[in-house]
């Protein structure tokens, strides 16, 4: 998903006549905690802008994307409609990257599989802290941009 080319994250006016009323979650992972703000701030600012209360919005901040998957679950308890998980992992020189990487998508993925509320995936899994910073606000956008569209649209179903 690339923010500045059109993947279809535009949104009618069908998905925006109820937003008011849409409790959303957004669990932060504090690890690259400057990508991570700017994922959240991105999703934020989306979510306001298309109509979302801000009283419905809540945060959740985890130590690392490794605990998204906590996060959410958690989230997923307070009668919420939709979350969004941001994180950021970069890799490194050892395997600790794909542990990470796999364990938080595989988590995830369960979660939506097994319960209710949908979680929307934005978790950065980049080779260098450049492309995390390119996809956070940089010339490839803000990935968190599009997990609030994304959240918009999944809610609406």
């Amino acid at each position: 998903m690339t923010t500045n080319i059109n993947n279809n994250f535009d949104l009618d006016s069908n998905n925006l006549s109820n937003i008011d009323k849409i409790k959303f979650g957004i669990v932060v992972s504090n690890w690259n905690k400057n990508i991570t703000d700017n994922l959240y701030d991105g999703a934020f600012n989306t979510l306001l802008k298309h109509g979302a209360n801000e009283n419905n919005i809540k945060k959740l901040e985890v130590p690392g994307s490794f605990e998204l998957v906590y996060g959410c679950k958690k989230m997923q308890n307070e009668n919420l409609d939709v979350i969004i998980a941001i994180g950021c992992v970069v890799k490194g020189e050892t395997d600790h990257y794909d542990y990470i990487c796999s364990s938080v998508s595989n988590g995830i993925t369960q979660l939506n599989i097994i319960n209710d509320t949908p979680i929307v995936f934005c978790v950065l899994t980049d080779h260098n802290i450049e492309q995390s910073v390119s996809r956070s606000g940089g010339k490839h956008g803000n990935k968190g941009i599009e997990s609030a569209v994304a959240a918009i649209k999944i809610a609406s179903i």
